[in-house]
């Protein structure tokens, strides 16, 4: 689904080269449309073990992309706690762990508030946050061929935060603040005509 997904959004990368090749990682991404999975998937030069609701493994296509990438699949009644778990096993043992950080779809037309999620995993795996913005899916719909764009910031690291509720509170203002720039950058490349060879923002 990855690749068909590709060339109907004609998805464009911004930044890839600064994903880390090996170690664990938070991917914190911003999330408007269900073609935004199998864009970060394509795009992303690292397997992704994303984290959805158990649900979204029965949806066709979409469901087997999600689940041959790697997914972290949260029941419906299942404790925060076991949720946490698996993803704290994940980035330990060195993947990259895929959270869309509104904790659900937005049909705002941009970037929503972000949840504690991705800055919790981070600073207790201490493992860095890599901010993720996508535009364009905002826009888009079979058959529209809308364009879609992907830009990947710096990754992030929030050693020095305390593994507390204010920790994660500040550590989330970041990476809101970071996907919002990122975000905006995108806007405007897109009104450029997303010329190639660009750096994102940090």
């Amino acid at each position: 689904m990855g690749m068909p997904a590709r060339l109907a959004t004609r998805s464009a990368a911004y930044g890839r080269d600064r994903v880390p090749r090996t170690g664990g990682l938070v991917y914190a991404i911003n999330h408007m449309h269900w073609i935004d999975i199998p864009i970060v998937g394509v795009l992303s030069p690292r397997n992704i073990d994303f984290v959805a609701k158990v649900e979204a493994l029965s949806v066709p296509g979409l469901g087997k992309f999600v689940e041959w990438h790697g997914t972290i699949a949260v029941r419906r009644g299942e404790s925060d706690r076991e949720a946490v778990r698996r993803m704290l096993a994940s980035a330990r043992a060195g993947r990259v762990v895929g959270l869309f950080v509104e904790g659900t779809r937005l049909k705002t037309g941009r970037p929503g508030t972000a949840q504690p999620g991705a800055a919790m995993i981070s600073i207790q795996a201490g493992v860095p946050v890599q901010p993720i913005a996508i535009y364009g899916t905002q826009f888009w719909k079979p058959g529209n061929f809308a364009p879609c764009s992907l830009a990947f910031g710096e990754p992030v690291n929030f050693d020095e935060l305390p593994k507390n509720g204010r920790g994660y509170k500040e550590a989330t203002a970041e990476i809101e603040r970071r996907i919002n720039v990122l975000f905006d950058w995108l806007a405007d490349v897109h009104e450029r005509g997303r010329p190639k060879g660009l750096t994102p923002p940090l």
